[in-house]
């Protein structure tokens, strides 16, 4: 865009100067213009002196001067022209660069209108589109408000809906993590948690998702100011309620010794606990003087991912234990084969004994007696006696089930245990 307005103001520059130029030309064709009517009002007056004077030689002068005077004209009219026609074609030959760039500047011009209005058009869509999802947001959003005023049936179970998508959401798995609804039996009568969360080592807590919002939503459709903050402090004062109820039901004593000693709080969403703690800082402080932890969707997912990593870690000390029960079983199998292959090595080496004794008795005692033959020249049919030697390679012996010794740049396996010989 500033190469254009750059383009254009050395065109307008270029124009002033050819205008200028044209006005120069003008004037000098004005003056001899007025030089011819110069010429022309001397002849008037030399015929003016004919008229007085001496008729024949006025007359001659008067034509003389006539012709003069014609042929002044003719020229000063010839050069006007040429003049004006040579300042016309300078004057076109200066502004043609400028008329081009004024064309370019304004096809320019409507191509970026053209773009404009595409992209206003766009926009305008697009605004369409912005405004009709708002409408519907807003739509569903009243659907909802109209829904949860129903009764504390509906809030309750969606509640529990929004409550188990979290639970899901982190890693835990309903029914195998996590249970819904179960029942304790207490002194105090019969306790039914909405969730019972499993951890590691047995241990369980509870969380509970029964806050009313009744309060909160008169506060979102009321137009007074007055009557939205009196509707905030009585949702204030129901959440302060519901944890103090939640409190004393001190669900922590129904399970086991390992179980937390708190009780979870679920509010379905962070605005219901932010406009309470806006009217109630303290709030927060109280729950957990009282051992009631207040949770929303967001804090809820880090506390069941912790939840989860706990599973992860007590599974891998798990298979930890595992690992080590199959290493003990696999040295105790290997020492058992190594006595069988040490029991293998020995009944070899007595084998290979009586091999050589019997070698021994044959060579002194049979072969001798055998190789007579040969020197009382008896058709042996071109046989020969063997010669039997001792065999003397000797069993390796199984000593002991050792380490092996690793090296300082390989890295050092599981279970190091082989058999080794000497």
């Amino acid at each position: 865009m500033n190469s254009l307005l750059i383009l254009l103001i050395v065109a307008l520059v270029a124009a002033a100067i050819g205008f200028t130029w044209a006005l120069m030309e003008r004037g000098r064709a004005n003056r001899a213009e007025a030089r011819a009517w110069d010429l022309q009002d001397s002849a008037s007056r030399l015929k003016l002196i004919e008229e007085q004077g001496g008729r024949n030689a006025a007359i001659i002068q008067a034509e003389a001067a006539s012709a003069i005077a014609e042929q002044v004209l003719k020229r000063a009219d010839e050069t006007f022209h040429n003049r004006e026609q040579l300042a016309q074609a300078r004057l076109e030959a200066q502004l043609k660069p400028v008329a081009e760039s004024l064309a370019k500047f304004q096809e320019q011009v409507v191509a970026v209108e053209k773009t404009r209005a595409e992209e206003t058009g766009g926009l305008k869509a697009q605004i369409s589109q912005l405004l009709l999802a708002s409408t519907a947001t807003q739509e569903e959003a009243r659907k909802l408000s109209a829904a949860l005023r129903r009764g504390a049936g509906v809030q309750g179970r969606w509640g529990e809906q929004t409550l188990r998508n979290v639970l899901e959401a982190a890693g835990l798995h309903n029914r195998y993590d996590f249970d819904e609804q179960t029942s304790t039996d207490t002194e105090e009568g019969r306790r039914r948690p909405d969730v019972t969360v499993r951890l590691p080592g047995g241990a369980v807590f509870v969380i509970d998702a029964k806050c009313s919002l009744n309060a909160f939503l008169d506060a979102q459709d009321a137009t007074d100011e007055a009557i939205r903050e009196a509707c905030y402090v009585r949702h204030t004062q129901s959440v302060r309620a519901h944890m103090v109820g939640l409190s004393g039901k001190t669900y922590w004593d129904q399970f086991n010794q390992g179980s937390p000693d708190f009780v979870a709080m679920f509010i379905p969403g962070d605005s219901f606990l932010a406009a309470a703690l806006e009217r109630a800082p303290e709030l927060m402080t109280e729950a957990m003087d009282k051992r009631v932890l207040v949770v929303t969707p967001t804090t809820l997912f880090a506390l069941c991912k912790a939840v989860v990593y706990g599973w992860r870690v007590e599974e891998q000390a798990a298979n930890a234990q595992e690992i080590s029960k199959l290493g003990r079983e696999l040295y105790k199998r290997l020492s058992v084969m190594g006595g069988h292959a040490a029991s293998v090595g020995k009944a070899l080496e007595a084998a290979v004994g009586r091999y050589n004794s019997f070698v021994g008795s044959l060579e002194t005692q049979v072969m001798t007696q055998a190789r007579r033959f040969e020197d009382l020249k008896v058709d042996h049919e071109g046989r020969e006696m063997p010669e039997l030697g001792p065999v003397e390679t000797g069993i390796r012996p199984l000593t002991k089930l050792a380490h092996e010794p690793q090296e300082e740049d390989a890295p050092p396996p599981v279970a190091a245990l082989t058999l080794k010989g000497r």
